[in-house]
């Protein structure tokens, strides 16, 4: 099945051109708002979230498969990873300077605001986070199912394993 959607793939020079124009500028929002999150509303979930989409403008312009082998798996993972790990990091660090979990005003103990606590968090967790699973979930999407992986359409389509 991912083999047909390989097969379809047309280019459109319009799409070509207009992704090439608009990705530069949709990334650089996506960071602006992960950077102003705890300022200003937006934040890393909004952020991470039009990161992910910028990379998903790139995969409809150039192609699925493509853009799977130049933004390979183990970096969707480092990034999911590395944003559970800031997420969790930050946390335990609270806990250990003798608050709850993500209570960023012990961080003023030992001569940190509290406020870099929440950046840490909306920067370094949520936004890395977010933007690696929506593009994760997209090529997974894309990819379709087969024998292996689940039901076919027709088995869907029947409403069940008959």
């Amino acid at each position: 099945m991912a083999d047909d959607v390989a097969d379809t793939y047309t280019e459109s020079q319009v799409i070509m051109t207009a992704v090439k124009v608009i990705a530069p500028f949709t990334l650089t929002y996506g960071m602006f708002m992960t950077l102003h999150g705890a300022d200003t509303p937006g934040g890393g979930f909004q952020g991470g979230a039009i990161v992910g989409v910028t990379i998903l403008m790139l995969a409809f312009a150039f192609g699925i498969e493509p853009t799977r082998r130049w933004l390979r798996n183990s970096v969707l993972v480092s990034l999911v990873t590395g944003g559970v790990v800031v997420f969790t990091g930050v946390g335990l660090a609270t806990i250990a300077l003798g608050g709850n979990f993500l209570e960023y005003d012990r961080f003023s103990e030992i001569g940190i605001a509290g406020k870099w606590g929440m950046e840490a968090i909306e920067v370094g967790g949520v936004s890395l986070i977010v933007s690696g699973v929506v593009i994760t979930l997209f090529f997974a999407m894309a990819a379709g199912f087969t024998a292996e992986r689940g039901p076919t359409a027709t088995d869907a389509d029947r409403g069940g394993d008959d």
